[in-house]
Order: C-alpha cells, then structure tokens, then sequence
C-alpha cells in the first residue's frame, strides 16, 4: 500500500514546492523594489517591441511587393522571419539593455531583464530549428515542448517540474509510463524523425541522380532507406528515452494479428508494389493500356500506380490491378511503337504506286520514323468494291498521343490520293421499280 502511494504523495511534493516557487515570486514582484521595476521594464519592452513588430511587417511586405523573382525558399524564409519580429526587437532591446545595466548599476538589479533577452532568443533559435521538422503537428509539439523546458530550466524549477510529471505516471505490473516519458518521447523521437529526413532527402537525391540505377530501382532504393531511417529513429528514440517495449509484446502481437486480417488488401498492394519494382515490369515514364486507361507512369508508390492520361486525368492504380491483370506496356524494352491503319482504292488504280505513295505519305509526317524503321505497305486483300491495303508505320513517343498521329497520317493520305487522282471507293447503291409495283403505287394513290 504504502508502495501505491509513493508516487502520489511524490507528486504533491512537487506541486507544494512548484506553489511555494510561484507565491514567492508574485510576492517579490508586488514588494516594490528592483524587482518590481525590472518586471515593469520587461512589460513596457514587450509593449514597444509588439508595435515595432506591425511597423516592420510592414516595411518587409513593402520590400517584398516592390521586387520580383523571389524564391520559394526566399519567401518562406522572410514570412518566418516577419512572424517573429516582435520577439527578435525584444532579444534585441533587451539584452542590449541587460549590458547596459550591467555597466552602469548592480549586477542584481538587471537579473530579470537579462533572463527575459536569454529566454527570447532560445525561443528564436528554437522556432527555427524545429522548422526541420515537416509535419506540423509534431513540429507544434516538439515546438512547445523545447519552449516549455527551455522555459522551466532557465527559470531554475525544471527539476520540481520533472519530478511532478514523473509523478503522474500509469503503472501495470512492471509496466510503467509517465507523463513526462510521454512528452520526452514524442520530442526526441520528433527530432529522430527530423535526422531521419534529411539523411533520407539526401541520400534519395544521391540515388536519383545515379544514371547507372535503372528508374524502378532507383524507387525500391529510396523506399528501403526511407523505411529503415524511419523505423531505425522510432526505435532509437523510444530507446533512448527508456521505454521498455517487451511488457508490450503481447498486445503488440494481438494487435498485428487483427491489422493483418483487416489490412489484407493494403498488405497486398505493397507487396505487389515490392515485386513490381523488383522484376522492372513498368518503371516511371513507360506508356502502358490497363482496361480502358491509357496513359504514361507518373510516380510508383508503395499502395499505388500514378498513371496520367493524354486528357490530364491521372489514374491511381493499386498495385495488386498490375500484377494479377493483363497490362501493355508500350514501351517495357523499348520506346518503339508500332501502329496500322487500314484503307482501300478502287480497282482502276495502280497497287505499286498506291504503296508508294501511302508509304511516302507516312514518312513526311511528323514523330513518323524514317529511320531505323521505316513505313511499309502490304495489300491484305481484295474486298467487294476496293483493293484492301495495311499501312504500318512507327513512333517511339507514345506519350504524345496515338490518334492524334494516325488521324495526322489519314490526312496526308487523303492529300496525297487527291494530287495523284487515287479514288477512295464507296458503297454505292442502286433501286429499280418493277412494273406490278408501280401500278400498286400507282392505284393506292388513285384511291
């Protein structure tokens, strides 16, 4: 029982000496004296810096409208900077009147004004820091959590602080968490996270910019390291805070059990992703047919295939979709492409000539190739009012479109048929009245 109660009558320790800390101080601030006029001198500093911090907003809105060609990172850099005036003018103000005081009167009477100027610019130099970390929900966390200890140590109370929240704790058998291991970890896994994305952004850059490494591999590559940095700075963080995982192993295992029955698709589709990436099958840039989609790879993800069509819609095709259906891929092993159209003439003109013309047609239009693959054209057979003719022709830029380039070649075809009287047949029809129907016409409308 009384090992129950321990930590609780700890924990009211530290809040009566965290009370005796702050009645002592709101005391010493209503005594008048020095340091009452410090704490009036630090208000009126935080009055003047607030409004020199909207005159200088406005002075760098001014600065910025008036030039041009400003960089994304540029502009991010002065709207971090324009947010924090106010309290850079303070760090300033005040600890260039800290200094002043300390010369000219007793270091005592300027203690407060001079934690005032060392808390702004921790708080400065934290706010930027923790600008590294991309998500801004945990940057917000590890944000506040720098500020408040920050806070806390220089003030002299972080130790009854630490003590209070150690002191709220849940305890199950060995099993104990508190809640400043909760705080403690999120901030020092957040700025294993930080770490662990700029090795990863580098590393990824080093990997993409690798010619030697085909495409898809170049995407496993970054995939893996993106999932061991990650995974090695959870790890290493909830270690380092001293976490004891293995009184989880249980409900860690149940949990995986029922994630994996209920995530079998997800589970599925970055499989897929893996062996997709793995065998080359499609790789970023190639032109592949899925069903009725038609388009070129934008990006492999792990759960999906981006896929953007020549009408700017972009497809988001599972993984599982690549590897268990039936895919074309119009450029696997290379970025040739070979289309045919069909046409017929009629039987008064020459075969010979009209395959040379059709093939001179194809070769004088645009993305046709000429070289090393030139156009051919074959007579497929002789049908009930026109000779049948195949015109093959090949691209190796598929991502520019298919009918575009074959309604280009009808076109040059029908211009070329015109200048040389090539006719294109049609189907003609012809209706004869027999006399027994003209005399029934004939009395119905009598009648």
């Amino acid at each position: 029982m009384e090992t129950e109660q321990q930590p609780f009558a700890q924990a009211l320790m530290s809040v009566d000496e965290i009370w005796f800390l702050f009645i002592s101080f709101i005391e010493s601030v209503v005594t008048p004296g020095w340091r009452q006029n410090q704490v009036l001198i630090v208000l009126g500093l935080a009055a003047l810096c607030y409004c020199l911090h909207i005159v200088s907003g406005s002075v760098i809105d001014r600065q910025v409208r008036a030039r041009e060609g400003w960089s994304k990172w540029q502009l991010r850099m002065i709207v971090q900077i324009k947010r924090r005036m106010g309290l850079i003018w303070f760090a300033v103000l005040a600890g260039g009147l800290y200094m002043i005081m300390q010369q000219v009167t007793w270091p005592s009477r300027s203690y407060f004004i001079g934690l005032a100027a060392t808390l702004a610019v921790v708080w400065t130099g934290i706010a930027y820091a923790t600008r590294l970390v991309r998500n801004r929900f945990l940057r917000r966390l590890v944000t506040w959590g720098l500020w408040i200890y920050a806070t806390l140590y220089l003030v002299g109370v972080s130790d009854e602080v630490s003590a209070f929240l150690d002191g709220l704790a849940l305890e199950i058998g060995d099993f104990r968490m508190s809640v400043l291991t909760l705080l403690s970890a999120a901030v020092v896994i957040g700025v294993f996270f930080t770490v662990a994305r700029l090795i990863s952004g580098t590393t990824a850059s080093s990997i993409r910019k690798n010619e030697d490494i085909s495409p898809s591999m170049q995407v496993l590559a970054v995939k893996a390291v993106q999932i061991t940095l990650y995974g090695f700075a959870f790890f290493m963080g909830v270690k380092a805070v001293g976490i004891d995982l293995t009184g989880l192993a249980v409900l860690s295992g149940a949990i995986g059990v029922g994630l994996g029955f209920g995530l079998q698709k997800v589970v599925s589709n970055l499989v897929s992703g893996v062996i997709i990436l793995l065998d080359k099958s499609i790789k970023p840039g190639d032109v592949i047919s899925l069903g009725e989609t038609f388009g070129w790879i934008n990006s492999l993800g792990a759960r999906y295939v981006s896929v953007v069509t020549r009408d700017g819609k972009e497809y988001l095709i599972p993984n599982e979709d690549l590897i268990t259906g039936q895919v074309v891929n119009w450029s696997h092993s290379d970025a040739y492409v070979r289309l045919d159209i069909y046409f017929g003439t009629s039987y008064g003109c020459d075969p010979h000539q009209v395959r040379k013309l059709a093939i001179q047609a194809a070769t004088d239009v645009d993305r046709v190739l000429s070289h090393p693959k030139l156009p051919v054209c074959h007579i497929v057979g002789f049908g009930d009012s026109s000779v049948d003719y195949i015109l093959r022709f090949w691209i190796k830029d598929p991502t520019g479109g298919l009918t575009n380039i074959r309604g280009n070649v009808y076109l040059a075809l029908w211009d070329v048929f015109k200048d040389n009287d090539i006719s294109i047949p049609f189907p003609q029809r012809e209706v004869r009245m027999l006399a027994e129907e003209q005399d029934m016409l004939r009395d119905g409308t009598e009648g």
